[in-house]
């Protein structure tokens, strides 16, 4: 049946489902010749047991290997390294510092391959050794500079 049919309105109510003509007998058709466990039906008779025990093919064994845990430093080198990048100059550099001495310590963790995070203690280098100079920089200017303006007599108008 395809649609749109001459005369076929979309918006009148259909005729019940039991009265479309199709090539399917009805429910209460005589089922086929099959029956399954003496109830009526079209299908082949099947079998209790389909296979006999031992069969099976044996089952993979799969070995559960755990990942390597992370480093602790590495990670925290990383942090570290994100906050100096984004707040460091208000913490005068010690971020950067820190994230300089926990990646270094934690590439010599990671070295061997017992823990995971190279890539972690890399960024947290990365991120501190390009920010740590100028938060130095920075910090020494505010302190000298805030000493030398404390010891310079300003002038009196």
């Amino acid at each position: 049946m395809t649609y749109p049919q001459p005369g076929h309105d979309p918006y009148q109510p259909q005729p019940p489902i039991s009265a479309v003509p199709g090539p399917y007998p009805p429910v209460s058709a005589v089922p086929g010749p099959y029956q399954v466990s003496g109830v009526p039906g079209p299908y082949p008779p099947v079998s209790v047991a389909p296979y006999r025990p031992g069969d099976y093919p044996p089952a993979a064994q799969r070995a559960a290997v755990q990942p390597p845990l992370t480093s602790g430093m590495a990670t925290a080198s990383m942090v570290l390294g994100i906050l100096g990048v984004l707040g460091g100059w208000c913490l005068f550099g010690l971020p950067c510092i820190l994230a300089v001495v926990l990646g270094h310590l934690a590439l010599r963790e990671t070295r061997d391959g017992t823990r995971s995070g190279h890539g972690m203690a890399v960024a947290g280098l990365v991120m501190g050794y390009v920010f740590v100079g100028p938060m130095i920089a920075f910090t020494f200017l505010v302190f000298f500079g805030s000493a030398l303006g404390a010891v310079t007599p300003a002038p009196t108008p």
